[in-house]
Order: C-alpha cells, then structure tokens, then sequence
C-alpha cells in the first residue's frame, strides 16, 4: 500500500459523521490507489426517456446535457492509445439519444474492446430507435438492462407507469436477436435495485427467482443478474431526506461495512468520463462533481492515454459506503 497520509472524505457535510476513509483506516489501508485503467465509463449524456426515483444521475427527458462531437472523438482517441483498456461501459441518461453513440459502439469494437450498453429498455421503442436493437446484435454489444423487479407494482413504481410492460416488450425483442443464450456471444444482463432504503438480498438466489419468473411467465432468458446498492446521493437521497429515513440508510450501510469488498472495488481499475470531458474516479463522484484528486491531469485533453492515471490516490466520501456495505456493489454487481 502507498504510504501516503490517510485520505480524508469529501467535504460532503450531508454524508457526516459517515466516514469511509475510517473504514478504510479500520482495515489497515491508508489510500486507495488506482491500478491500470481496464475500463473506460463514459457518460455520454443526461438526457432520457424516464426519470426513475432512484437515479444519481437524475436523467430525464428534460436534461440537454450531451457529449459534444469534439468530445466523443478526443475519447475514441485515447481508447486507440491506451493498451489496457479492456472494456468501453457506455452510461447516460439513455445511451442511445445521443447522435454519436454508434460511432463509439463501431470504434470501440474495431479496438476489440468489450462494449456495454446501459439500455433502460424502453428506450429501444421511441422515436429514430426502430432498429437500436438490431444494432446492438449486429455488434455483439453486452446489454446491461434495467429491471427492478420481475412484477410490474414494484417496477413501475420506481420508474413510472407502464414502464413494466415495455421492458418485458424489450426483452422479448432482444431475446428474438438471440440476446441471453446460455454460452452465447450477446449478453445479456439485468439489474436489480432495491425499492426502499435496503440492501440488495443476495445475488445469487435472487438471480435464480428472476430466470425461473422471467421464464415461466414472460418465457424470457437472461444471463446475468446484478444487485447494485441505491447510493445515498441525488434523487435517491433527496428521498432519503423527505422519508426521515437517511439516518437509518447511512448506517446501515456503515454497520454493513464489509472488508472483503474492497480489493474488488470499480474505482480501482476503471475511470469515469464525464459529458464533458472531466475525469473522476466512478460515475457517483461524477454525479456529486467530486474530480479526481492529486492529480494535474483533470480531464481528456490533458492526457496521451489512460496509461496516464495509473496509480493516482483515489477520492472517498461517506457514500462509498454504498459500494463495500454487505455483498458489496459495483456496475458488474456484487463483489463477493
């Protein structure tokens, strides 16, 4: 471990007395400290065809916040110039609305780049959107989908009337292409977010009531499920708030505060780009506007490749308690 002095948390006076740097200190670990950059998560924009409850980003049909085309092609040029790089995650908003989101798809893939598309599903029916899913298939892009639920009371409650219906509309589309195959080249992944001020149950068992519901009452077929933590920031915070339940969330997450998940945490292999070209550890400090710290390279223009940000200290705040609380959590799910 670097011997550097002890990280103090974001000044985030909401998320005090909730410390994750003396959680960290707790475990012997004085700073974490980034490792190659594997995976590049760019948030391409803010606007979206919903407006969930739960969203840190807080999208909706309203944001114009889009990635400008000099944007999308400094970051195609450091994919091109960064050996490492493994994986492209594409986030919004929804992904899709933004005019250069396929020229990302055809670039990272002509890298040989894993590529993920963070797909609400509903977007796959709107306007200018007819053949998205076709796209998707035509080059072989893993699909990360949002389902909260396998009932349509608990989906359309955190993300609006009727939205149910048309994810399982999507899905069955996106199986048709033959997304979710057992052994198949087109994953295809859901995830699951709690309803509520809870952690998510385990990931496992849960995955199995999904594929056995799914199956038996829509006969759709998924690969993976991903149990992601609501983080304690942005809408789902604001709920928090107005419910007199943040006391109660933010210990909960620190009393789960769970060791093991550490080492598997995103920050330390993947770096988050936002809309316009900032830099920060993970997509929550993008949303909280917390930059990456101790580091003069703040941004894309600013670097020849992601080789750069190696082994830069990373920025904490009491919401990373979200990541490490139980299971652990992540873009990729649980992390034990």
């Amino acid at each position: 471990m670097s011997s550097l002095p002890v990280l103090n948390d974001v000044d985030l006076p909401q998320l005090s007395p909730w410390s994750f740097s003396d959680k960290l200190s707790s475990v012997g670990i004085k700073q974490l400290m980034a490792k190659p950059v594997e995976i590049l998560q760019i948030n391409i924009g803010k606007k979206c065809n919903q407006a969930c409850q739960h969203c840190h980003v807080e999208a909706g049909p309203n944001r114009t916040e889009m990635m400008s085309d000099q944007t999308v092609s400094r970051v195609m040029e450091l994919m091109s110039n960064s050996p490492d790089l493994r994986t492209l995650d594409i986030t919004g908003g929804a992904p899709e609305l933004h005019p250069r989101f396929r020229d990302l798809v055809k670039h990272a893939r002509t890298l040989q780049l894993n590529v993920i598309d963070r797909c609400n599903l509903t977007v796959l029916f709107e306007e200018g959107q007819e053949d998205t899913a076709q796209f998707l298939r035509d080059h072989e892009v893993e699909v990360v989908a949002s389902l909260p639920c396998y009932s349509s009371k608990n989906v359309d409650q955190q993300r609006g009337k009727g939205v149910f219906g048309t994810s399982i509309e999507a899905l069955r589309l996106l199986n048709t292409l033959g997304y979710g195959e057992t052994g198949g080249c087109l994953k295809l992944n859901l995830v699951y977010n709690p309803v509520g001020a809870h952690l998510p149950p385990a990931q496992g068992p849960l995955e199995a009531d999904y594929k056995q519901r799914l199956w038996d009452d829509f006969g759709i077929v998924f690969n993976t499920l991903f149990t992601i933590t609501n983080m304690p920031i942005k809408r789902f915070a604001h709920q928090l708030n107005r419910d007199g339940h943040w006391d109660t969330y933010m210990s909960l997450l620190n009393d789960n505060f769970n060791p093991s998940t550490v080492d598997g945490l995103m920050c330390t292999q993947q770096i988050s780009v936002g809309y316009d070209g900032n830099f920060y550890d993970c997509d929550f400090n993008q949303m909280l506007e917390v930059p990456i710290r101790d580091h003069k390279e703040k941004n894309i223009w600013q670097i020849q490749s992601l080789q750069d940000l190696e082994q830069r200290p990373i920025q904490v705040a009491g919401h990373c308690l979200g990541c490490t609380a139980g299971a652990g959590s992540s873009c990729g799910g649980a992390l034990v």
